[in-house]
């Protein structure tokens, strides 16, 4: 296990959450919504957590598996959350579509030891 890999994509993901709970926040207000802010933030940390651990997962034979794994990893992880709170917010679903390819990148970027790899992302 990587751990630089998985600390980066941990802290990236806290970092991208911040990011959610303003978005969201600013779309169904702060007050009275305190839980589900931090379930978005905590949702964006395991999603950091989640690809972070799974460096070593390969789909495809290309420079764009960091982009398709951060993707599906990004969709199950965020869809725990949008399932949970019955798509309350749905900008904060495609958010996660979003981050989970964003996480992979830096993670893989500055968290692998063989980043110069052909498979590695640009």
């Amino acid at each position: 296990m990587n751990q630089r890999r998985l600390a980066i994509g941990v802290l990236t993901g806290a970092f991208l959450g911040l990011f959610c709970i303003v978005g969201v926040g600013t779309r169904i207000g702060f007050a009275g919504n305190e839980l589900f802010l931090f379930a978005m933030w905590y949702n964006r940390v395991v999603m950091g957590l989640v690809i972070g651990l799974a460096g070593g997962l390969v789909l495809v034979e290309s420079r764009y598996n960091v982009l398709l794994r951060g993707l599906l990893l990004g969709l199950v992880v965020t869809a725990a959350i949008a399932f949970t709170s019955e798509f309350r917010d749905w900008p904060s679903f495609f958010a996660g579509l979003v981050y989970g390819p964003i996480i992979d990148w830096v993670a893989t970027r500055y968290g692998d030891s063989a980043a110069a790899d052909s498979t590695a992302p640009w």
